[in-house]
């Protein structure tokens, strides 16, 4: 006996792929880029433009409160109280500009922002299966990509940003004539500090720090106990970073508000 051969004729329809078809996704793959777009290139021109406005950053009663954007206050010109002791003499434009550059150098260098802006504004890629825009690729070993490398400076600059922050938090409890009492306010500046400890501390370059080189974690115990701690909020760190960075800017803005007299910080207890 002889084997019988038999044939299937499969026709396949639909979009094939292939270097002319971008993607074959049907989903609103789109729209991730648009979101980050959207709140990123908000935040910059939001910030710029508190940057330079050089007035309604600070409050003085009944709690003392700094905007995040302005602290510390460095400048010659600031507002009596929102000093902490020193300035520069010489430095008579907005004390922001002195102080957003770290700040804000951190999260241009941070790892989940560069890949968030590299999809969104350059579509390198936009999406997962959806093709590059650009036809070459040379990593971050050319300017200014390059600069990237500076992330783990930018980490250190913002743990003392962070810890300044954290004072303005605790001398918000502090009311002006004396006592301790809590507004709005004070939870504010209390809840912007957590979220940018959790940001910070989540950061790829500090769990390195805690726990990479590291051939034996019985051998460290102290840093496996940090890195422990630490990978919790790494594995949240898109999250933190899209809350820490909102609630600073709302930070700024309940501060503005106040400080204008739009809006009135009302004492808890």
């Amino acid at each position: 006996m002889t084997a019988v051969e038999s044939s299937t004729r499969v026709v396949l329809g639909g979009t094939r792929g292939g270097p002319d078809v971008p993607t074959l996704r049907q989903d609103r793959w789109w729209l991730q880029p648009v979101v980050t777009v959207s709140v990123l290139t908000a935040f910059v021109i939001y910030s710029t433009w508190a940057a330079f406005q050089n007035k309604y950053y600070f409050v003085g009663s009944p709690v003392h409160l700094v905007s995040p954007f302005y602290s510390p206050c460095l400048a010659s010109t600031c507002v009596p109280g929102s000093k902490i002791g020193f300035a520069f003499s010489g430095w008579n434009l907005s004390p922001a500009l002195l102080i957003l550059i770290f700040p804000l150098g951190f999260r241009l260098t941070c790892y989940y922002y560069r890949r968030s802006y590299y999809r969104a504004f350059w579509w390198s890629p936009p999406s997962c299966a959806v093709a590059d825009a650009h036809a070459t690729y040379s990593g971050e070993t050319r300017f200014p990509l390059v600069m990237q490398n500076l992330h783990r400076y930018f980490f250190f600059a913002g743990l003392i940003f962070n810890s300044l922050l954290t004072y303005d938090a605790i001398d918000a409890f502090r009311q002006n004539g004396g006592g301790v009492a809590v507004t709005v306010g004070t939870l504010v500046l209390c809840v912007n500090a957590v979220l940018l400890w959790a940001y910070s501390l989540g950061c790829h370059a500090c769990r390195h720090l805690c726990g990479g080189n590291v051939r034996s974690f019985k051998a460290h115990p102290l840093r496996y106990r940090f890195w422990k701690f630490l990978t919790p909020l790494n594995a949240k760190h898109m999250n933190l970073a899209w809350a820490s960075l909102i609630f600073v800017a709302l930070t700024d803005v309940y501060v503005r508000l106040v400080a204008s007299g739009a809006l009135t910080d009302y004492k808890l207890f």
